[in-house]
C-alpha cells in the first residue's frame, strides 16, 4: 500500500506534465494556423488575460479574448510562432507579430504565458520582454 501511495503522485504530475505539453502543441497549432473555432476550444469560459499580475485584467472571459483576436486579424495584424515552451502548468508562447498599423511595419516579438488549469488556458499575461516572460514561467532566460 505504501509503494502505491509514494508512485500515485509521480504519475499525477507526469501526466498532468503530458498534458500541458500536448496543450502547447494545441495552441501552436490553433495561433499559427489563425484558428480561432480551435483556439476557443482550449480557453477556459473565464479565462484572463492582460498584463502580468493584473487583478482586473482587460479581458475576463473567452469571449473577450476572441474578440480581441478578431478585431486585430480585421485590422491586418499577424502573428508567427517563434516558441512554446512548457514549465509546470505553464506555457511560455514566443510570437513575433505585424502590424499595417507601425511605421515600418516590422515585427515585434511578444511574449505571453499562459496559466493551464483543469485541461484548459485560464490566464494569459502578456510581455514585451522574453526574459521576463520566460522568469515568470519559471524557465531560464534564452
Amino acid at each position: 500500500m505504501l509503494a502505491v501511495r509514494m508512485t500515485f503522485p509521480e504519475v499525477t504530475m507526469t501526466g498532468q506534465a503530458d498534458a500541458v505539453s500536448r496543450l502547447a502543441g494545441q495552441v501552436r497549432q490553433a495561433l499559427e494556423a489563425a484558428d480561432l473555432d480551435t483556439y476557443a476550444d482550449l480557453l477556459d469560459p473565464a479565462v484572463r488575460w492582460g498584463p502580468p499580475g493584473d487583478p482586473a485584467p482587460p479581458c475576463q472571459t473567452r469571449g473577450q479574448v476572441l474578440d480581441w483576436y478578431r478585431r486585430g486579424r480585421e485590422a491586418g495584424v499577424r502573428a508567427r510562432v517563434t516558441e512554446t515552451r512548457v514549465s509546470g502548468d505553464k506555457i511560455l508562447v514566443g510570437l513575433m507579430v505585424t502590424s499595417p498599423a507601425e511605421a515600418q511595419a516590422a515585427e515585434a516579438g511578444r511574449w505571453q504565458v499562459l496559466t493551464v488549469r483543469n485541461g484548459r488556458i485560464a490566464v494569459i499575461e502578456g510581455f514585451d520582454d522574453r526574459d521576463e516572460a520566460a522568469a515568470w514561467a519559471g524557465l531560464a532566460p534564452a
